[in-house]
């Protein structure tokens, strides 16, 4: 079990990786220092800015409360989706990252908000309903993350970077 001192790590350390690979690629980007919703840095290259989200994990999956993303309500047979997805900035760039064990063996996937929200609405509605019908964890798995695996096209693309 993660320690609340593990997970802050963690979290720096992940906000502090895109930081440097952003600049490696162009784009200067700085963390923030307080908790401000929804936003881990702030990027800026060729007169654009841009927030980017940062998710950081030295295990298996990313972890989430569902309600972060769709309308779920408690019914006496377990959850249902309601068919709403939440209000959401669908435009937001989302960078997760792997720590690897060893300097250069972290792995970024890239993508956009909206496409995590569709995973998940996808992917939650037909669920086996939780033991605890009150927890709303979801979790995303690096197997289904593939896709966005070094996907740095759409940081050059947003930034209008090459």
């Amino acid at each position: 079990m993660a320690t609340g001192q593990t997970m802050q790590l963690t979290r720096q350390i992940g906000e502090h990786l895109v930081t440097a690979e952003l600049g490696r690629r162009g784009v200067f980007a700085t963390p923030f220092a307080g908790n401000v919703p929804d936003i881990d840095l702030l990027a800026v290259a060729n007169c654009i800015s841009a927030p980017i989200q940062v998710k950081a994990i030295n295990g298996a999956s990313w972890q989430f409360d569902v309600r972060r993303y769709l309308e779920v309500d408690v019914t006496e047979t377990g959850q249902k989706v309601l068919g709403k997805l939440k209000q959401l900035d669908k435009k937001l760039l989302c960078i997760f990252v792997e720590i690897g064990e060893k300097l250069g063996e972290d792995v970024f996937y890239i993508f956009r908000n909206g496409w995590l929200q569709d995973y998940f609405h996808k992917n939650y509605k037909g669920r086996k309903p939780p033991r605890n019908i009150k927890s709303y964890h979801c979790a995303i798995w690096k197997k289904d993350m593939q896709q966005h695996k070094g996907n740095w096209k759409l940081i050059e693309q947003v930034f209008k970077l090459k």
